[in-house]
């Protein structure tokens, strides 16, 4: 317990706020004592939720009220409503709501620390069953002594220590505790690793949560050597809600995977649970694949998109909303851009065409596409399907059915306005009436 208490004692300065999750277990009694009698002026604000799940938990929060009462601690509590009659909320779930209380606490008291009662034992669980299940580099670590949020830090002050240490400590300073009963059944991963798995650990080496704890500490000191090569090369490539894949192959398939989880926690800001390595496997399998365009489902009906050389993650689009319009001195098309008609221009880019009225059925129209288009480019032979023409052109899957179309009176596409000229298009030195700029 010394370790914990020095480094408290290097971490606090007087007039610290902190506010602690207390469950009223072993473990958070133990660190609330702690605070309490170090040699520092903080505020303590212990921070209590009731899960409403077991029948002790009202009892429990009574417990925590008349004790930090006694000890003159200021409380916060919150009690969560079922999720349903049937079904309860999953760990994931659970951990959400909790951190959202908690958040909502630092900002109200304007708390420097949020402090949780992890202990070492904890610590060595956590490892154990990350390995067992999977996990990333950084979850092989396990948890942090100090994990730096916005505008405050989580600290783990009990990392150094066991639960046996706790018991002693607790024993020895006769600190009054509620023990949750589920932890002693084997239902529970976690407690099946406590009971099973841990004696043996401690059997071979007492101070086994120490060398975990040096074992974490290693790998965190890699993941933040890999995770700056990762967000450097995450600042280059995102910008604009998309990634840009150009030459992404000639990266390390750990950084591609790194830039793919940040991505992740972007778009799933409050609901990581909902996401897994297979989400990430399955991405960097599209950002593979060599066809063009592709796309693929992902949890709360968002998409990823792979557009050429362009990877998005947006919201089911809507249905396509077809429009035909006569093409009037400046119309304004569903893209917020214009198809202008002028008197003079020197420019010929494909932005610009030239018509003779008396080639053409009068008036023109612009709409987007329809199944079976077709064009004769301007200096080809032959017709060519406005599909090909885009796919060409490289133009987004999601973008084509909105793609504007210039067309005369009998439907025949005069113009692909920004992209490609029609056979009816007239050179500066030829006989024309029409000049449209696409703006």
């Amino acid at each position: 317990m010394l370790d914990t208490i020095n480094y408290l004692e290097k971490l606090l300065t007087d007039g610290d706020t902190i506010v602690l999750g207390l469950s009223g277990g072993p473990d958070s009694m133990c660190l609330l004592d702690i605070l309490i009698k170090i040699n520092k002026k903080i505020k303590i604000v212990a921070a209590h939720i009731n899960h409403n799940i077991r029948e002790e938990s009202d009892q429990e929060a009574q417990f925590i009220k008349d004790y930090c009462q006694e000890k003159k601690v200021l409380l916060e509590t919150t009690k969560f409503s079922k999720k349903s009659k049937d079904k309860n909320y999953t760990e994931a779930e659970l951990r959400e709501k909790r951190y959202i209380f908690f958040e909502n606490m630092i900002k109200k008291h304007n708390a420097k620390y949020l402090f949780t009662a992890h202990h070492g034992d904890d610590l060595i669980e956590t490892i154990l069953m990350r390995i067992t299940r999977g996990s990333d580099l950084k979850g092989y670590a396990g948890f942090d002594l100090e994990t730096p949020k916005d505008g405050y830090s989580i600290i783990k002050p009990l990392i150094f220590t066991t639960k046996k240490d706790i018991e002693k400590y607790n024993e020895d300073n006769s600190i009054p505790s509620a023990e949750d009963q589920t932890n002693k059944s084997g239902k529970y991963t976690r407690n099946r690793y406590r009971h099973n798995v841990l004696p043996f650990l401690k059997q071979e080496n007492p101070q086994v949560h120490l060398k975990y704890l040096k074992f974490s500490q290693e790998l965190e000191k890699y993941y933040n050597y890999v995770n700056r090569i990762v967000n450097e090369e995450f600042q280059k490539r995102y910008k604009d809600n998309y990634l840009d894949l150009k030459d992404i192959s000639k990266l390390d398939d750990f950084i591609i995977e790194g830039i793919i989880k940040k991505i992740l926690d972007i778009n799933y800001p409050d609901n990581l649970y909902l996401v897994s390595d297979k989400h990430t496997e399955m991405i960097k399998g599209l950002i593979n694949n060599k066809a063009p365009n592709s796309q693929l489902n992902l949890p709360n009906n968002l998409i990823v998109k792979k557009r050429y050389n362009k990877l998005t993650i947006t919201k089911e689009s809507s249905t396509k909303e077809d429009y035909c319009m006569e093409l009037k001195v400046n119309t304004l098309l569903p893209n917020n851009r214009t198809i202008s008609i002028l008197s003079k221009t020197e420019e010929s880019s494909n932005f610009y065409t030239r018509l003779k009225s008396s080639e053409l059925v009068l008036p023109l129209y612009v709409r987007n596409r329809k199944p079976g288009d077709k064009m004769t480019i301007k200096n080809s032979e032959g017709s060519k399907k406005v599909k090909d023409i885009y796919i060409d052109c490289k133009i987004e899957i999601d973008k084509r059915d909105n793609e504007p179309i210039v067309v005369d009176s009998k439907g025949t596409i005069v113009w692909l306005p920004g992209l490609k000229k029609s056979k009816f298009d007239k050179s500066k030195d030829e006989e024309y009436d029409i000049i449209l700029w696409y703006n």
